[in-house]
């Protein structure tokens, strides 16, 4: 067996025991270290996490960048693979990723960046807005960091160039359509927060403009059609969940209790 590569897997999980089991395996044994960070977790995932090698460490939660950073620090190696624990590396985007750190330029790269695929209802998405949605996941610690917005949207920052793998990560986000739809309401309350912070106002263009666009952009022009049923699906939910948010902002301004 080839010695695992010189690579810090590192995961933010909470209550994770259904998922975390397919993500570990999937690093497990070709990486020389795996870190679990768990969140007022009350399941099973640092028992799992241990049987697969990983050392457990507890955080408190400071919104989703701001505790990625933290997990990130408690790294050993100079590389990491920050993964979700729905998320699973691909037999692919390993061997890519085996590849990719045995290229003679490797320092040369502060980070390489893969496609990741969705796994919905009965198939994998492999167009509209769900894919190849290149996700920047392999970096070099010391040139890194978790930016973007403190409450949504978060991205990986890289202060050099970045390389693409084709392999594919694995994403297992919503085992049914019902997790989907329940995910609209927290994605809008945290679309609240950010505009509240940014002192953005409603506007009714936008509420009637995006979803239209998101609809379109992601059934026609990414070709989301090519996905059957579940592209159409996916369309119109990116499409609805986009009027929920901005119709949170107007009840946000204008609502208040009725007149006696």
């Amino acid at each position: 067996m080839a010695d695992p590569l010189p690579l810090s897997v590192v995961i933010v999980a909470k209550n994770e025991a259904t998922n975390l089991p397919r993500c570990l395996a999937s690093v497990q044994g070709w990486t020389a270290e795996i870190v679990v960070a768990l969140n007022d977790t009350t399941d099973a995932s640092a028992e799992i996490a241990t049987t697969h090698g990983a050392r457990v460490v507890t955080l408190p939660w400071q919104g989703f960048r701001d505790t990625k950073n933290a997990a990130l620090a408690l790294a050993t190696h100079p590389w990491a693979l920050c993964l979700d624990a729905d998320e699973e590396v691909s037999p692919a985007l390993r061997a890519d990723i085996a590849a990719f750190f045995a290229r003679s330029d490797l320092a040369t790269f502060t980070g390489a960046r893969f496609p990741r695929k969705v796994w919905f209802i009965d198939r994998w998405i492999t167009h509209g807005d769900w894919y190849p949605d290149l996700s920047l996941r392999l970096i070099q610690r010391a040139r890194s960091r978790w930016g973007g917005d403190e409450f949504v949207h978060e991205k990986m920052e890289c202060s050099g160039p970045v390389a693409t793998l084709r392999g594919d990560l694995h994403h297992y986000s919503f085992p049914t359509l019902a997790s989907h739809v329940a995910k609209i309401n927290p994605f809008a309350d945290l679309f609240l927060q950010q505009q509240k912070s940014r002192g953005a106002r409603f506007s009714l263009a936008a509420a009637i403009v995006r979803p239209l666009w998101r609809f379109f952009r992601a059934y026609i022009l990414r070709r989301g059609f090519l996905d059957g049923f579940p592209g159409f699906y996916i369309a119109w939910a990116t499409a609805f969940g986009a009027f929920v948010r901005y119709s949170r902002l107007y009840e946000a301004e204008h609502q208040h209790p009725p007149h006696g």
